[in-house]
């Protein structure tokens, strides 16, 4: 939840990455498992047979036991969904879907959100595999009720979110009593509550997340006492707050210790078309971020495209004494937004920080388009330990490359490293402007001369393919072509942004994309 306003808001250790773990892959049964099935057409009354199939979706959600599946089929089911069984590793998921070839939809149109409600609700219940429903149309003006497409709550293991589509989930309340105080609505949102059992092996893979109004809140996140999940493969668009979104600090989990989502990835989302511009909740703020990390730790966000949102990428942390760390965000593309493509730090020097994060082979591409004085990498405030590299930054014309408003807080431990990076703006080397702690520059050779950073960086055009159809791959004779450094694969990744090798031999090209 983001409570800041503002104009202009506001890299991975290899042995930190070594105890990055992946959800295990799904629990499979011995032996086939009974099918159930639910129809418009149906009655509770029935045996949930194919031919005799039940009613409500909930009646199958309380009657079914381990290893069922439940088909639903297509047409439209004007109820609320309490998932009140559990799956096991032995016997299998409970696995509701939309009947193969069909869609069933969850209408809340008629409905009035009751406090803080899903559509659809996992509550303390573990190996349950959502997938393929349309959620949709649960919306209040009502600040006191928080309407939400898909909730997962409370503790549990191996939740499965899989090829779903979540769409009008709206929080319209119109007043605030701050900026960032509005009402709250989100389309996914997982909460880890319980401070002894977080919510583990989580898989949010494939769903369309879209045209939600949010209020002060986000359209998909994780929060709180979450460990091990995959935010994969998911389109999240249209919405006027926060894209995806991994929190800690927020009191969530009741035990500081574990009130942090962590040990997690990012991995081939598009997010675009966001921003809280016009949202109640923060009136002409531009302030939403496509993928944002507020007080999360050890997450790779990676392959990712971002466009047109208010910040592309931003690890911070909005809380006192609280910091996002050990973040890797690499190979990402990210271009048009309208204030920075990467943040780090917090955005006021009485917030929490960014440490040990690593930004690398990101292609930044023409944002700050509302000119904020964002630049393309902005730095906050308490920052220590970070890492910049292996970048394509191309500004605008005002080619404004980095902003930086706070220097590290005890004065000695490094902000961040900058280093072997290609910069380019139309107007040229001589005219492109830096800010680096507390001075600001003019002109590539005096930002390096004074500051020391980006030593083996170099100013010129990457040769992009063709950006005017956001074509980012590199020409032959592109000076991006083995600009970067290789600091291994824990730090540069296996994969470059089109699924191919990350190196060509030992050599990494700078940008998102690897010449082959």
């Amino acid at each position: 939840m983001r409570l800041r306003v503002k104009l202009a808001k506001r890299g991975v250790s290899a042995g930190a990455l070594l105890f990055f773990f992946l959800p295990a892959a799904s629990a499979q049964p011995n032996s086939p498992r009974p099918a159930f099935y639910v129809s418009p057409a149906g009655d509770d009354t029935n045996p949930g047979t194919i031919e005799a199939p039940w009613r409500t979706i909930q009646h199958a959600a309380d009657a079914v036991t381990a290893g069922s599946t439940v088909n639903v089929r297509g047409g439209t089911y004007e109820e609320r969904v309490t998932v009140n069984v559990s799956g096991n590793a032995r016997d299998g998921y409970v696995t509701l879907r939309s009947y193969p070839g069909e869609t069933a939809i969850l209408d809340g149109a008629h409905m009035i959100p009751e406090g803080r409600s899903g559509m659809l609700v996992i509550l303390n219940k573990s190996y349950i595999r959502v997938q393929g429903f349309e959620i949709r149309n649960y919306r209040t003006s009502d600040r006191r009720r928080t309407p939400m497409g898909i909730s997962v709550i409370g503790a549990g293991s191996h939740i499965e979110l899989l090829h779903n589509n979540v769409h009008h989930i709206e929080q319209t309340f119109s007043g605030r009593d701050a900026p960032g105080r509005g009402g709250n609505g989100f389309g996914i949102a997982v909460y880890g509550t319980d401070a002894n059992t977080p919510i583990t092996e989580l898989v949010i893979d494939g769903n369309q997340v879209h045209h939600l109004q949010t209020g002060s809140s986000e359209s998909l996140v994780v929060n709180g006492n979450v460990t091990n999940f995959r935010i994969t493969n998911n389109v999240v668009h249209d919405n006027n707050n926060i894209g995806i979104d991994i929190i800690g600090a927020e009191h969530t989990a009741p035990d500081p210790a574990v009130d942090q989502a962590r040990d997690g990835l990012v991995r081939g989302n598009l997010v675009y078309n966001i921003t809280s511009k016009g949202n109640p909740a923060y009136g002409n703020d531009q302030s939403s971020d496509g993928i944002y990390v507020d007080g999360g730790s050890r997450v790779v966000i990676e392959g990712n495209v971002i466009h047109h949102v208010d910040f592309g990428i931003e690890l911070a942390s909005e809380h006192r004494g609280r910091v996002t760390s050990y973040i890797l965000a690499r190979n990402n593309l990210i271009y048009a937004c309208n204030t920075a493509g990467i943040s780090i730090g917090g955005y006021g020097a009485e917030r929490g920080g960014t440490d040990h994060c690593t930004v690398s082979n990101n292609t930044l591409y023409e944002n700050d388009t509302a000119d904020t004085g964002s630049g393309e990498f902005q730095m906050q405030f308490n920052m220590t330990n970070n890492v910049f590299e292996n970048n394509i930054v191309y500004a605008r014309s005002r080619c404004l490359m980095t902003s930086s408003k706070s220097g590290p807080a005890d004065g000695a431990t490094p902000t961040a490293s900058i280093d072997y990076n290609l910069y380019y703006c139309v107007s040229g080397a001589d005219t492109s402007k830096w800010a680096w702690y507390p001075a600001s520059y003019t002109g590539f050779a005096d930002y390096v001369r004074a500051t020391g950073n980006d030593r083996h960086s170099r100013f010129a055009n990457p040769l992009f393919v063709d950006p005017s159809k956001n074509n980012f791959h590199l020409q032959s004779a592109s000076p991006a072509i083995r600009a970067g450094t290789n600091a291994g694969v824990p730090v540069v990744g296996e994969q470059d942004l089109d699924g191919g090798a990350r190196t060509s031999g030992s050599n990494v090209d700078a940008g998102c994309y690897q010449r082959r």
